[in-house]
This record gives structure tokens, C-alpha cells and sequence, in this order.
């Protein structure tokens, strides 16, 4: 059994952990810096962790590759298999004119304000799409409808990006919480409750954080009212929610509560017209000559993503998806590497395959919808074509920046730069939401960022005498802010948005806003640990 090693350069634990960060630095600066395409950052940078494993870290060369292997495997199957059968959803909606529909409704429903569309569809209704999803899917369809009324396509990706951070932690039906307590041995009650009491403070400014950065500061003059109205609802219903219901339905129930409470808000206030923000008269035509608009009622474009609502919610409810699963050990890799960290624990490498899966749920979905709007077989196959044209990059890099995680998990660097964090002393209690925000920006997954730091969190707050739950909770609310510049999210909207090889660009409008973000978080973390720690719920 190879021993992972903690301080292989230098023997020191400050070189080891610069050295740990090049593959990290280099996905940034290519992102970043250069604006190179996503799979070419995500590429070079699982090079040069390759490299720094087999060299620095001496891992064996097979090992090191089956651990890029495992990683490729998980990104094509569950994460490209959920990204893959949503898009085709949206090809499927879009092609029934369904999509126009939608873009019908929200033109003729909402008032003529694209601010107040940038509110409604991309924080209420993708925290939907978020909640029953996840992995990128919402902001590649809700950032399609924000092009269609007018928004710049680079505009509406970046917004969006924001704005997936409110629901993270509980999306999917909250499968990062249930990692987490697996993780850490800590009930997953209490931390899904200890995630609903920071997540929902930075909901309810998120829709002001937005705005100013949108339409500025005299926006937030002009609607503070909707925003507060949004916010509030989203951060209300998922407090109770994650507190006293179900923290597997709180994303769910907290756009829901969300986007009820908004549209209900809309029709008792309206917006002063601000000409400079009017949906664009284009938007307004392209609607009004639709050839597929007129022969379907408006309400029905929100039929594709209630039926996928349904099915998802009534497939995890019943536990469909462990019906017929597999738990394949990686060969050579299952319990080949000890985790120097956690006492020499073997590292397991299981490949949990589910034939009937979220991405199975969401394909069924799109099958039922399919046949609803009576779509023809050979537009179904068209649908499919198209979502293989859009897909494939998407999937090359998922794979890489994937692959990349995994190494850096099974070489140990991972849990050097955990351990060089965790031994600042006081000083971990600000920097414990970056350990989520790098392993969430690595994976694109609250779950992968929960699974790889959620117990080294754990271990590093009872050393400091600090509370395990809050910082177990920390890591997965830091994490939804490395989200939003996730290789994987972003190649996944500008798949779908026209902005294939520019997702440099996208990530350079984001990189701030994250970091803002998480330091808010942060100061929050500092707050609730020595300012009111009676908010951490207590676990005997």
C-alpha cells in the first residue's frame, strides 16, 4: 500500500503546499489570465498534476493514472450522463417551440424590464433547475431564455453563474449534505441545518449583489422592493426547509416559495419603466413572428420543466436509483493508496454505477415530454444530434478538470494543501470556506468538494478547539461560491450560449465576484463561532 506523502518537497510543509497549488494556478491562469478554451486550461493543468504526483509525490505511475481514470469515469458517468439528457430537454423544448412559448410567457407575464427578468429567471427558476439537476444544467438553459429576451450572451452567463450559488449546497436533492455526513460521521440533519442558517443570509442579499453589479446602484434604488421580496422568500423557505422539513427538498421547496412569492409580488407592484432596461424590441418581434407560438398556449412552456420536476422529485422519493446499482472497486486502485491524514486510512476507489440514475430521471422527462407535445420522431433524433454537437467538448473537459480532482485526492496533494491550511492556527477559521471553494471550482460538485475536504475540516476544528459542525458546513457552503467558476459550469453554458472557446473570458468576469462572495462567507463563519455561537446545532 503506498503512503500518501503530507510534505514531500523540501520536507516542508510551506514548499509542499506551493508546489501542490501549480495544477490549480495553471487551470486559473489559463482561464484567467491567457482566456484559453476550458478543456486546454483543464488539459495542461492535469499535465502538470500528473507530473507533480508521479515526481514529487512519488506515486507510481499505474496509480496515478487509475486515478485519473476513476475520475473520468464519474465525470461521463453520472455528471455527463445528468448535463448530456438535460440539454436534450432543452433541444426538445426548444424544437416544440415549447422554449418560445416560455419566452412568450415571460414577455407577456413579467413586466417590460429585463432586470426583472434577470430576477425571476435566473435566480427563481434556476434555483428550480438547480434543485432538481444540478452540475451546470441550470445555467445553460436559463441563461438561453435571458439571450432570447434580449440579454448579451456573455451578460446572461456570467449573471447566471452568480446566481447558481444560493441553491448548490442542497441541489440535487440535497446529495452534497448527505456526502458530507457520510464523510464526517456527523449527522446529516444537523449539518443540512447548520448550511440552512449561513446560506440563506447571503440568498437574501445575493439578488441586491446582482443587481448593483447589473444595473448599478440606482436599480437597487428602483426595485428593492422585488429583490427583497425574491431574496427573502428563497432565504425564508430554505431556513425552514433545511431546519424543521426535509433538507433534500429544500432547494426544491426554496425556489418554489421563491418564484410563487415573486410572480405573486409582480402582480400587486411594477417597476417605475426605465427605458434603458426595456426587453429589447427584437425580443418583442422575434416573439410576435414565432411560427411555433402561436399554435401552443403560453402556459405550456413551462411543461418540460415541471414534468422533469415530477420525475426527478418523485424518483428520488420512491429510491429508484439504487435499483439495480453496481459498486465496481477500481482495480489496482481500491485500497492500494493509505490516507497519511486520516491515520493511514486505505483510500477506497468504488465506482458507484446507476443504471437509474438522476440522469436516466431527467432522460425519461424529456421522453414524456416528448411524447406530450407530440413531437416527431425524426425532430427527436434531430434533438439528439444537436445535443451531441453541443455536448462533446463539454464532455472532454468535464473529464479532465475531473480527472485532475481525483489525482490530486489519491497522490496526497489534496491533503497537503487541507493540512497547510488547517495548521494556520485561528486563521483557518477565514480560510476554512476556500478549502470548499478550491475543491468545488476543481470539480464543479458540492458533493466531490464535501467527500475530499469535508472531514479534514472536521479534524482541523477539533484540533483548533472549534466547533465541527459549523466548519464541516463551511466547507460546503464555501464551495457553492467556487461554483460559479468551475471550468466544468461555465463549458456547460457556453456550450448552449455560442460562446464555445471563450470560457477564459467568462471566467475573468466571475473570478472577483467569487472571491467577494466567499470572504463574505467567511466573516459570517467568524461571526457564528465566536460572536453567536448558540446558532450551531448540537450534536451529542
Amino acid at each position: 500500500m503506498f503512503a500518501q506523502l503530507l510534505t514531500p518537497v523540501g520536507d516542508s510543509l510551506a514548499l509542499s503546499f506551493a508546489a501542490a497549488t501549480l495544477p490549480v494556478v495553471v487551470v486559473l491562469v489559463m482561464l484567467g489570465l491567457l482566456r484559453r478554451p476550458a478543456w486546454q486550461a483543464a488539459g495542461l493543468g492535469l499535465a502538470v498534476g500528473l507530473a507533480l504526483a508521479i515526481y514529487a509525490w512519488k506515486v507510481p505511475a499505474q496509480l496515478a493514472v487509475d486515478s485519473v481514470l476513476n475520475g473520468a469515469v464519474f465525470a461521463l458517468w453520472p455528471v455527463m450522463w445528468i448535463v448530456v439528457n438535460a440539454l436534450l430537454l432543452y433541444n426538445v423544448a426548444v424544437r416544440s417551440g415549447r422554449f418560445d412559448a416560455f419566452r412568450a410567457w415571460v414577455i407577456e407575464h413579467l413586466p417590460n424590464d429585463r432586470r426583472i427578468v434577470l430576477i425571476v429567471i435566473g435566480f427563481c427558476f434556476g434555483a428550480l433547475l438547480e434543485g432538481v439537476s444540478g452540475f451546470g444544467t441550470p445555467v445553460a438553459i436559463t441563461s438561453s431564455l435571458l439571450i432570447l429576451v434580449g440579454f448579451p450572451p456573455l451578460e446572461a452567463l456570467v449573471y447566471v453563474l452568480i446566481f447558481n450559488t444560493a441553491p448548490v449546497a442542497f441541489g440535487a436533492l440535497g446529495v452534497p449534505v448527505t456526502v458530507l455526513g457520510a464523510v464526517t460521521g456527523l449527522p446529516a440533519a444537523p449539518l443540512g441545518a447548520m448550511i440552512g442558517r449561513q446560506l440563506p443570509v447571503l440568498a437574501l442579499i445575493l439578488p441586491f449583489y446582482v443587481m448593483a453589479a447589473y444595473g448599478g446602484w440606482r436599480s437597487v434604488k428602483a426595485l428593492w422592493p422585488v429583490l427583497l421580496v425574491s431574496g427573502g422568500c428563497f432565504a425564508f423557505s430554505q431556513f425552514v426547509a433545511s431546519n424543521w422539513l426535509d433538507y433534500s427538498l429544500t432547494d426544491v421547496l426554496a425556489s418554489l416559495g421563491s418564484l410563487g412569492g415573486t410572480l405573486l409580488f409582480l402582480m400587486v407592484w411594477k417597476p417605475r419603466p426605465d427605458p434603458e432596461f426595456a426587453i429589447s424590441q427584437e425580443a418583442f418581434e422575434a416573439e410576435k413572428h414565432a411560427d411555433s407560438v402561436p399554435d401552443v398556449a403560453l402556459w405550456q412552456g413551462w411543461l418540460p420543466w415541471l414534468i422533469v420536476s415530477g420525475v426527478v422529485i418523485a424518483w428520488t422519493h420512491f429510491g429508484v436509483a439504487s435499483i439495480g446499482q453496481s459498486k465496481i472497486e477500481w482495480p489496482g486502485l481500491h485500497n492500494a493508496i493509505s490516507i497519511t491524514l486520516y491515520n493511514a486510512k486505505p483510500y477506497a476507489a468504488v465506482w458507484a454505477f446507476q443504471p437509474l440514475g438522476t440522469g436516466t430521471a431527467i432522460l425519461l422527462a424529456t421522453i414524456i415530454t416528448a411524447l406530450i407535445v407530440k413531437l416527431s420522431p425524426a425532430d427527436f433524433f434531430r434533438c439528439i444530434g444537436a445535443t451531441a454537437k453541443q455536448s462533446w467538448i463539454a464532455a472532454i473537459t468535464v473529464t479532465f478538470i475531473i480527472g485532475l480532482a481525483y489525482l490530486m485526492n489519491y497522490s496526497g496533494m489534496a491533503y497537503t494543501l487541507g493540512h497547510g491550511v488547517a495548521s494556520t492556527g485561528k486563521l483557518f477559521v477565514l480560510l476554512s470556506p476556500f478549502l470548499g471553494w478550491v475543491a468545488v471550482m476543481l470539480s464543479g460538485s458540492d458533493t466531490s468538494g464535501n467527500a475530499l475536504f469535508g472531514n479534514l475540516q472536521v479534524v482541523a476544528a477539533r484540533q483548533l478547539d472549534l466547533n465541527p459542525v459549523l466548519f464541516a458546513a463551511a466547507n460546503s457552503s464555501g464551495g457553492v461560491m467556487g461554483k460559479m467558476i468551475s471550468p466544468q459550469n461555465i463549458v456547460t453554458g457556453c456550450t448552449v450560449t455560442g460562446l464555445t472557446n471563450k470560457e477564459g473570458l467568462v471566467f475573468s468576469r466571475t473570478f472577483g465576484h467569487s472571491i467577494v462572495l466567499t470572504l463574505a462567507l467567511s466573516a459570517l463563519v467568524a461571526f457564528q463561532q465566536f460572536v453567536i455561537p448558540w446558532v450551531i446545532p448540537v450534536v451529542k
